[in-house]
């Protein structure tokens, strides 16, 4: 198993890709692995680079220590420390440039991304989360908006995930009472894909994550493309668009390896073309 480490700019942020799966960890543990202004700019600049790396077949974000992310810096935003005043349209301009970087970029990979929830996931945290294609968490952990406790309103997309993982009514209740919803119940409503105890958390996502690396990464690029297709379309068009990623889909060698092999009775070897 050779592993390769890749340099973020901070050490509050590590990656290292290992059997074309990049797992990045999120690494400021003393603080729940909150966002800073080193973490984040690093975690939107990793995202991009193994979206685009052609060694790397899927994405695993994970939280070192106990924590998968609680999101931003609560102590950090009453520190005292003097403001630079900014107006508030460049204010909102650089929020929308943030979410689209980070978020949006990650919703945007064309590879499966692995969220691995060692525990708490909370407003931003959380939203880092759901923007990944499947989300593993220990028994320990759980999730939670927040955002009203602190008096805000929610970012990074997460009205917007929310709503679509678990439906309008379930993410008013989330957003608005900002309640701590544990694994089990995250799994229950939709929110989670699998709990497993807090001991097998790194070695289950890590295996999930190794087996969509090894896949057909045309085939998986263009299931997501389907599938995201399918949230803003009717059927009609949906299946219009599956027949075009269909017909793509089997002129690859990729789907002429699985073809041989099946009749071989063999496991298939992609190459990713």
């Amino acid at each position: 198993m050779l592993t390769q480490s890749m340099d973020t700019g901070t050490n509050e942020l590590l990656c290292e890709i290992t059997d074309r799966v990049a797992v990045i960890t999120l690494n400021r543990p003393q603080a729940r692995n909150s966002l800073s202004d080193h973490l984040t700019p690093a975690l939107r600049r990793t995202i991009t680079q193994c979206g685009e790396d052609r060694g790397v077949g899927a994405i695993l974000i994970t939280g070192a220590g106990n924590a998968f992310c609680a999101g931003g810096d609560v102590k950090g935003m009453g520190d005292g420390a003097p403001r630079t005043e900014v107006s508030f349209d460049d204010r909102v301009a650089d929020l929308k440039t943030k979410q689209r970087t980070l978020t949006g970029a990650l919703v945007a990979v064309r590879k499966p991304t692995v969220a691995a929830l060692p525990g708490p996931a909370a407003g931003a945290g959380m939203a880092i989360a759901l923007a990944c294609d499947i989300r593993v968490a220990a028994e320990s952990a759980f999730m939670s908006t927040s955002y009203v406790r602190i008096g805000l309103t929610g970012d990074y997309g997460i009205a917007w995930l929310l709503t679509r993982l678990a439906g309008s009514a379930r993410a008013r209740e989330l957003m608005l009472l900002s309640e701590r919803i544990e694994a089990r119940r995250c799994e229950a409503i939709g929110l989670i894909n699998r709990v497993v105890p807090d001991g097998q958390l790194r070695e289950t996502a890590f295996a999930l994550a190794r087996q969509l690396a090894e896949g057909p990464a045309f085939a998986l690029g263009r299931i997501k493309d389907n599938l995201d297709f399918a949230l803003f379309s009717g059927l009609l068009d949906s299946m219009d668009r599956e027949a075009e990623n269909m017909v793509l889909a089997a002129r690859t060698i990729d789907h002429k390896e699985a073809v041989r092999a099946f009749v071989e009775k063999r496991k298939p070897t992609f190459v990713g073309g």
